[in-house]
């Protein structure tokens, strides 16, 4: 199973996302959505599950949950857009993997077992970081894999 991870399009879809993307089963945004016509683009690629992040205060997307929870090839994703507001221990929750945005920054790591994956942004560039999406892989045991890449030259 192949997921497209995306965070932090700021009302910006950029041209080279549905590409990057194409194939995937399904797109999962990680917050600061800014405009509702970016989800309904994204769902011409693949189905879209979406959660709200801290610049989403108006119109359609303030109505996105603050967090969600998928299951994935038997396994448990927890979403949400900062980090910093996670209060629960995701491996004793027995959490495959946790998504998160808000920074900008890319990367993946695990702790405990469980995968965490910030794809970084898609949508406006903010000061030197690169511009990215994510792919998260899952298999048939349930195992993930993190994947970031690049839309733009860093």
């Amino acid at each position: 199973m192949r997921i497209g991870v995306v965070s932090d399009t700021h009302g910006l879809l950029r041209p080279e996302i549905a590409p990057a993307l194409a194939g995937v089963e399904r797109i999962l945004h990680l917050g600061d959505v800014g405009k509702s016509s970016i989800l309904k683009e994204l769902a011409k690629i693949a189905p879209v599950t979406a959660i709200r992040g801290n610049v989403d205060r108006e119109g359609p997307c303030s109505e996105l949950p603050e967090t969600d929870v998928l299951l994935l090839n038997g396994r448990y994703v927890y979403m949400l857009h900062d980090l910093n507001t996670l209060h629960l221990d995701p491996a004793a929750g027995k959490f495959g993997a946790v998504l998160f945005g808000h920074t900008h920054v890319p990367n993946f790591y695990k702790r405990k077992g469980v995968l965490y994956f910030n794809p970084g942004s898609c949508g406006p560039r903010r000061f030197e970081l690169p511009v990215t999406v994510g792919l998260l892989t899952v298999n048939e045991d349930g195992e993930f894999k993190a994947q970031v890449i690049p839309l733009a030259p860093a």
